[in-house]
C-alpha cells in the first residue's frame, strides 16, 4: 500500500500573520481558509512544485508555536533558492555543509559554510526560519539516489 506525506501542522502564535509569511513573502500557494469558528480555522499552504502542504491554524495543535525544527525543501540549485527568498526579505544561512558530509546535525555548531566541495547530491543545505522561529532547511538535490 503506497502510503504518501500530505500534510504537516505547523504549530503557528498567529494565523494572519502566518498566511503573510507564507503566501505573501514566500509566494505559497493558498489551498484553503476555512474558518470554522472563533476557537477553530484551518488553513493550508503548499510550496511552489510540492505534493504535500503545511497546514496551520487555530485548534489544530497543542505544539507550542515555534517549535517545529528540520522541516525540509528539496531545490535543484540551493544559491538560486537561497537569493529568491533573500529578495523575498527572508533571512537565510547557508549554504553550509555538515562537517561529516551527511545529513546536517541539529543546531549550527557542527556547519561548515559553503556548499559541498564537489557540489554533490544531498550534501549542502541552507536554512531560515518563519515569523514565529519553525525552522525549515533547504537540501540541494540535484540528481536522486537510486530508488527515489
Amino acid at each position: 500500500m503506497d502510503m504518501k506525506l500530505e500534510v504537516v501542522i505547523l504549530p503557528v502564535s498567529d494565523v494572519d500573520r502566518a498566511l503573510g509569511f507564507y503566501v505573501g513573502r514566500l509566494g505559497w500557494r493558498l489551498d484553503a481558509d476555512f474558518p470554522i469558528n472563533g476557537s477553530y480555522r484551518i488553513v493550508q499552504v503548499t510550496p511552489p512544485g510540492s505534493e504535500c502542504s503545511i497546514i496551520f491554524g487555530t485548534g489544530l495543535t497543542q505544539q507550542e508555536a515555534g517549535t517545529l525544527h528540520g522541516l525540509q525543501l528539496t531545490v535543484t540549485d540551493i544559491v538560486k533558492a537561497q537569493e529568491e527568498l533573500t529578495s523575498r526579505g527572508v533571512e537565510v544561512s547557508g549554504p553550509f555543509r555538515d562537517e561529516t558530509g551527511a545529513f546536517h546535525h541539529a543546531g549550527d555548531a557542527h556547519r561548515v559554510p559553503g556548499p559541498h566541495p564537489e557540489r554533490a547530491s544531498y550534501g549542502t543545505f541552507a536554512a531560515f526560519k518563519d515569523v514565529d522561529g519553525n525552522e525549515w532547511f533547504l537540501q540541494e538535490v540535484t540528481e536522486r539516489a537510486p530508488g527515489r
